[in-house]
């Protein structure tokens, strides 16, 4: 199921036994976020420096209106190489994803990897109540599999 507020879609889980594997389980909590106000110069320096592909943008109120990956920063990249500026002064607001779609943190592991394969996406945020409370990677789901060989789904 797919609930939409704010612009921002969640996936949720259909069924949730207590035992399945969940998000929750294994999504990161000490997240850095950006606002929309940042410059890409400050992206790429903390991306590089903590590294990692991309963060989630929130506005003053810690609202998710945004992610903003490496990617993003590339459209900032080339455009400083055609005006041939060494630093890229463009705003997260200016290229950061604004289609933002969450997982809840009740949602199977199993279900989160169907999600990853079938939309493409390298992260998502974790939701609770309209509030960010974590983020599940690509990686972070790639890590949980070989633990859970003995777990049945």
């Amino acid at each position: 199921m797919v609930k939409s507020f704010q612009g921002v879609r969640m996936v949720e889980p259909k069924k949730s036994p207590a035992s399945q594997i969940l998000v929750k389980d294994h999504m990161s909590t000490n997240l850095v976020t950006f606002n929309p106000e940042d410059t890409i110069d400050m992206v790429l320096e903390v991306l590089t420096k903590r590294k990692i592909s991309g963060a989630p943008v929130l506005d003053e109120s810690g609202a998710l209106v945004g992610i903003i990956s490496e990617v993003d920063c590339l459209k900032e990249i080339i455009k400083g190489k055609y005006t041939n500026t060494p630093k890229f002064p463009g705003k997260v607001k200016e290229h950061m994803s604004t289609d933002v779609i969450t997982l809840g943190q009740e949602l199977s592991l199993f279900d989160a990897a169907q999600k990853f394969l079938e939309l493409k996406i390298r992260r998502f945020p974790v939701m609770k109540d309209g509030r960010l409370i974590g983020q599940i990677s690509l990686s972070d789901i790639i890590r949980a599999f070989p633990k859970l060989q003995q777990t049945t789904w």
